[in-house]
């Protein structure tokens, strides 16, 4: 197993990568902390999951925008597991809109959980990371914050910043042995899309531009954090590397 003996802390742990994430990183070793904001009844169901792979498991429900919560998570992990090895920051949210008709609380409230979010949770671990001269950050962004979205700025933007973090934390870290990357997902089949009632019309488009011509699955994203996670990609970091299935280009 490639990650054996290690703790993990997933944000957005509850349901699509998030999930896939934290099952994928226990079925090789780890430990998995998992954070989620409503969704208690799946947090709960995929922690008994990993213990039921002999892992030790915690859910724990915060607000990845509040600098506080992040900061109590990281705490109540390293609590129950006695260390962290391992970052995967992957809870964010949308809330579309043309620019000329966005309103303020639209803008503030994406980027202050999909950007500021992943630096509250950063800021608390790479104290720890850099002590023990050991760490893997891994950021999930999206192939929009590389190419823009018509109706998303807020959302392209933070993902587009989240780039731009991994890429400066990766040198701040990198003499400490702590590696720090991103992930950018196109279309993936979430419990998102499958509610929305554009579900038909959006992955139209998707395959439109695809060259593989599937939808993509929250265990394709998964599979990839597991490797970066792992001392197999000890020589990578401030990596932006693409799980679309050939969308972006």
């Amino acid at each position: 197993m490639l990650l054996e003996g290690k703790n993990a802390l997933v944000t957005g742990g509850s349901q699509g990568i998030g999930a896939a994430a934290s099952l994928e990183l226990a079925s090789e070793g780890a430990n998995v902390c998992l954070t989620y904001r409503k969704h208690e009844a799946e947090a709960i169901k995929y922690a008994e999951e990993i213990q039921a792979m002999g892992r030790k498991a915690l859910a724990v429900q915060c607000d990845i925008a509040s600098f506080s919560d992040a900061e109590n998570v990281v705490k109540a992990a390293v609590e129950a597991f006695g260390s962290l090895h391992i970052l995967v920051n992957n809870a964010g949210m949308n809330w579309d809109g043309v620019s000329w008709k966005m309103t303020e609380e639209q803008w503030d409230r994406v980027l202050e959980v999909n950007l500021k979010g992943y630096f509250n949770f950063t800021r608390h671990v790479a104290p720890l990371f850099k002590e023990q001269k050991y760490g893997k950050i891994i950021n999930v962004t999206s192939i929009n914050g590389l190419r823009g979205k018509f109706g998303q700025t807020n959302y392209s933007a933070s993902k587009a910043g989240i780039i731009g973090f991994t890429k400066a934390l990766a040198k701040e870290l990198g003499a400490f042995d702590v590696t720090v990357n991103a992930v950018a997902p196109g279309l993936i089949e979430t419990a998102m899309l499958k509610e929305s009632e554009a579900r038909d019309k959006i992955i139209d488009m998707a395959m439109a531009e695809s060259a593989l011509k599937r939808v993509g699955q929250p265990e394709d994203l998964a599979y990839l954090v597991s490797f970066l996670a792992s001392d197999k990609a000890k020589h990578i970091t401030g990596e932006v590397i693409k799980v679309d299935g050939g969308q972006y280009i």
